[in-house]
Order: structure tokens, then C-alpha cells, then sequence
């Protein structure tokens, strides 16, 4: 399974493919909406060669099964048309990837994002990237991203490819939580017929 996270907007996303087996980011970008969208009707796996970090390793799978995308969601305040049309490219994203036989959407709330990586749902978007750098790219440079001559963990990153990155990664663990808790219960060894039902 490879992922790819979308941070929607109502005009750009940001995205980034993580590969399933260490959650490592294989590319992103930002992206006008009309041009991601072409991109996933067209073939989501080019997605793999256009990105912006420059790194582009070659690892994983590389299909793309699952999209996971920051759902939007009423807090009691009034918004403007901006939010309204995020919405609309969140369908449209949607629709898209189902459309390619790319059957596994997720949507997670973004406070959902946050309570994951820092315990707080309220917490700031700073925050949640110094949790990243913390898990993935400790003693790292430049808040992991390293330099050009020694590129770190987050090479290239920038703006909201942090929090599409922190979208995606929130879904890995949940996979991984719910792949360990079915694990257990297949090795769980049933109870024997107590004695007392044999007498």
C-alpha cells in the first residue's frame, strides 16, 4: 500500500506520497487544484515523478491504493466561500480516485490530526511539525530538512506539505494499529471447554 495525503485548499493542495513500509515521504508538492485533479483522472502513479521534493527515491510500491484527505468540519463559526469550495474539490478529488478503481478514501479531521501527533487538538500547526522532526528526523538540520549537499528526512519540504504529511502519517498508524490489535486476536487461543461441562 502506498498513500498519498491530500491538505485540500480551495485553489491549491498540498500533497505527499509516503511509502507504506517506514512511512518515508516519496513526493510532494503544491499544487493548483485543477492540475492535481487532472493528474489523479490521468494516472495517480505520475504523481511518483513530478513531485517538487527532488528526492524521488525509488522504493515501495509503486501503486497507489489509498487516499486520505483532511476532511472539513463545522465548528460553530460562520466561514466564508472559501471553505465551501474546499469542500467542493474534496468531492471532486473523491470522485476522482474512486473513478481510477482506486476504491480506499479516507477523510480525518484535522483537530483529529493534531490530538494524534501532539495529544492536543487545539495544539498549532508549529507544533505538529516539530512533532514530525521530533519522531522522524531527530538531530536532523533545519528542522529535518538538512541541506543540499545532505539532504535530511524533509528535504524540500515546506508550508502545507507538513500537514498533508501529518494527514497521511496519521492514517499509517491507525493501519498499523488496527494491522497489530488483528494480529493479536488471530494468535488469541480460544478457552478450552471447562471441565465442569464435561462432569
Amino acid at each position: 500500500m502506498t498513500i498519498i495525503a491530500i491538505d485540500p485548499g480551495n485553489q491549491e493542495s498540498g500533497w505527499v506520497v509516503i511509502d507504506e513500509t517506514d512511512a518515508h515521504p516519496l513526493a510532494a508538492g503544491k499544487w493548483d487544484n485543477q492540475r492535481l485533479l487532472d493528474v489523479i483522472l490521468d494516472d495517480p502513479t505520475e504523481l511518483l515523478d513530478l513531485g517538487d521534493l527532488g528526492t524521488s527515491p525509488a522504493r515501495g510500491d509503486d501503486y497507489l491504493d489509498t487516499l486520505v484527505i483532511e476532511m472539513v468540519a463545522s465548528y460553530g463559526m460562520p466561514v466564508g466561500a472559501e471553505v465551501f469550495d474546499t469542500c467542493v474539490w474534496i468531492g471532486r478529488f473523491t470522485q476522482a480516485w474512486e473513478d481510477c478503481d482506486n476504491t480506499v478514501v479516507e477523510t480525518i479531521l484535522r483537530p483529529d490530526v493534531k490530538l494524534h501527533h501532539t495529544g492536543w487538538r487545539g495544539s498549532k500547526d508549529s507544533n505538529v511539525t516539530a512533532a514530525l522532526v521530533e519522531r522522524f528526523a531527530p538531530g536532523q538540520r533545519n528542522h529535518g530538512k538538512g541541506t543540499k549537499a545532505q539532504p535530511g528526512f524533509f528535504h524540500g519540504f515546506k508550508a502545507d506539505l507538513w500537514q498533508a504529511y501529518a494527514l497521511g502519517v496519521c492514517f499509517w498508524d491507525r493501519q498499523r494499529t488496527a494491522a497489530a490489535n488483528q494480529a493479536l486476536a488471530d494468535l488469541t487461543i480460544h478457552a478450552r471447554t471447562p471441565i465442569s461441562e464435561g462432569l
